[in-house]
């Protein structure tokens, strides 16, 4: 597997009184579109700053490419596109004479350049917008731009930070389809506490907590953490019907049965039973039940279940960490 980031052992800490990175080991395959969550304060700004060499490790390495991270890696930086959180945009500039800035600083020739920055501002949906001022800009319309921003030298990596923070549902559905379309052709890392995002987008997973990474890998194998095999069915009847219903479900071998919110009955599969089988058998309970089927879910919350039990064995472990 070719890997577009390795970091080893890497450690960042503040003042000699905060550690942000905790002895962090972290592979991020080339291609991949990676999900580094965490809550706020979990250290995902620092691990991106260390990579694009804005600030010094105390300790172990970061590689991009195979190459070492740094303040003075000016050819790793160029490799790297990035997006802060909520970017900070020169506001009397306009977006044409901003984007030919950078390509400017990027070294682009001019017939590379100008053509690049149409098709940036065509592909974000800022066409309209060149003649404002950015000082003038939505916070939607600066993420756009800030993404624009990060693919004028058309990096292979792309580091995105909190790209959805403080955007509509419209803007954020556009920046979630675009990260999916860029993961195509390069490699993406996009940290974020909104889980939803990294469940809609990633391919692979890293969970940071307290600065450490305390999970990291595919998304299959983040949903089969709790190997969970549950299935809800949402019914419509009477509560004696119902209730009924889920006894004798409860007496089905290689299940487990209860009732939750709502009249939702929610079904385990265990002893390693057939999915399609256990339910089939579950439906032939309704069918004679007096009862209606109004719909069926297989896995809900799965990677939000994971994730908060991440949290909650990582907090529970103490020295043992």
């Amino acid at each position: 597997m070719e890997l577009a980031i390795r970091t080893e052992h890497l450690t960042k800490i503040y003042s000699q009184r905060f550690i942000a990175v905790n002895d962090m080991n972290l592979e991020v395959p080339q291609g991949a579109v990676f999900g580094l969550l965490g809550p706020n304060g979990a250290g995902k700004t620092t691990i991106l700053r260390l990579l694009l060499g804005l600030q010094r490790p105390t300790a172990g390495k970061a590689e991009v490419f195979g190459k070492s991270c740094g303040p003075g890696a000016v050819g790793v930086r160029s490799k790297i596109g990035y997006l802060p959180t909520n970017p900070k945009l020169p506001g009397n500039l306009r977006p044409i004479e901003y984007l030919d800035l950078l390509g400017k600083l990027s070294r682009l020739p001019r017939q590379v350049r100008k053509p690049r920055i149409s098709t940036l501002l065509r592909a974000v949906g800022l066409l309209t917008a060149t003649k404002q001022q950015i000082k003038t800009f939505s916070t939607g319309m600066c993420t756009r731009l800030g993404i624009a921003a990060s693919l004028v030298g058309d990096p292979p990596v792309l580091l995105w930070d909190e790209p959805t923070a403080g955007l509509d549902p419209s803007a954020r559905r556009f920046t979630l389809d675009l990260i999916r379309e860029l993961g195509k052709t390069k490699t993406v890392v996009v940290a974020t506490h909104i889980l939803s995002d990294i469940d809609q987008i990633c391919d692979h997973i890293g969970v940071m907590h307290e600065g450490r990474m305390i999970f990291s890998g595919s998304m299959q194998d983040m949903k089969q953490y709790l190997r969970c095999d549950d299935f809800t069915l949402e019914l419509e009847g009477d509560d004696e019907n119902i209730q009924h219903l889920v006894r004798e479900a409860a007496k089905l071998d290689g299940l487990e049965a209860r009732i939750g919110t709502d009249d939702k009955l929610i079904v385990g599969i265990v002893d390693g039973r057939s999915r399609s089988g256990a339910l089939a058998e579950v439906l032939r309970l309704v069918d004679a039940g007096n009862v209606s089927l109004q719909a069926i879910h297989s896995g809900q919350n799965v990677t939000e279940n994971a994730y908060l039990q991440l949290l909650q064995e990582d907090e529970a472990h103490g020295f043992g960490r």
